[in-house]
């Protein structure tokens, strides 16, 4: 379980910007052990069924082009058409139950609800978890994870619904639903996602998390950094090339890394070796 403090979901550090998002008044948790975690009574989540797509107006609060939390600067996307990303997903539970969301509404544990730093609140996404292939859909009503390495953070009840509370974290990859009709006068019916990448390869492995350095244009400069970070770091490190509609890049990444632990680990030795901000790839 991740301590509120490190894990810093919306909740808490939304407090920081002064009603900004919304005007969340909760406090950041001002001890180190002070933690999150499941209700205190056991109920079963697996019936409760997912989020239910429909067209929303924007909400007044926790959408603005830009905010800092914790001097990093975020810019909220301007729709979620398309959107789609894989990485790291977290959770948040009991702790922040009955708080304010960025948006205002009342953080409930038991709904179907996400926490993301650049989707327009509110969104529809189908999160899927790519190391059971089990997937929900939720309703994103508030800011964060602001944990480095997290592209989302859900509720107690979708997570549960995961299978990921045991471990806190999972590799997941998240699509943004569009409600609109298909054509006038049709249903107000979610149009169904594309169907996400395999979750496991023919030989039935986990998808791997590599942490990416960086990406150039000159092959040159790629091979340097590849051989900077694998003296530094004494992990494997590889260098992808790529065509892009700009011409091909060359990517540096390190891994495969068997945990998020791990990654976490890696990606703070990385900064000391001058990687400010490494990618977490899902591959």
């Amino acid at each position: 379980m991740l301590t509120a403090q490190k894990k810093l979901t919306t909740l808490g550090a939304l407090a920081m910007l002064g009603g900004l998002l919304g005007g969340c008044g909760s406090p950041l948790p001002t001890s180190p052990g002070d933690q999150d975690g499941p209700p205190d009574e056991h109920r079963d989540m697996s019936h409760v069924p997912d989020a239910v797509p429909k067209v929303e107006p924007r909400s007044r609060g926790g959408n603005p082009k830009t905010y800092v939390v914790l001097g990093k600067r975020y810019y909220t996307l301007p729709a979620s058409r398309g959107f789609s990303e894989r990485g790291i997903a977290s959770w948040y539970g009991r702790k922040f139950h009955g708080r304010l969301t960025s948006n205002g509404e009342v953080y409930d544990m038991y709904a179907m609800t996400a926490a993301h730093k650049r989707l327009p609140i509110p969104t529809y996404v189908e999160v899927v978890n790519l190391e059971n292939g089990r997937r929900v859909v939720v309703r994103v009503n508030d800011r964060g994870p602001f944990h480095e390495n997290r592209i989302i953070d859900l509720s107690y009840t979708a997570a549960s619904r995961l299978g990921m509370l045991g471990k806190g974290t999972a590799l997941v990859e998240v699509r943004a639903i569009d409600p609109t009709p298909a054509r006038e006068g049709a249903a107000q019916v979610a149009q169904a996602p594309a169907a996400p990448s395999p979750t496991r390869s023919a030989d039935g492995a986990v998808p791997k998390i590599y942490l990416q350095a960086g990406a150039f244009s000159s092959g040159d400069n790629a091979e340097r950094l590849r051989r900077t970070l694998q003296q530094g770091l004494a992990r494997q490190v590889r260098v992808i090339p790529a065509a892009t509609g700009a011409g091909s890049v060359h990517r540096v990444q390190v891994g495969p890394l068997t945990s998020v632990e791990i990654a976490d680990q890696v990606t703070a030795q990385m900064h000391q070796l001058g990687v400010s901000k490494p990618l977490v790839v899902i591959d």
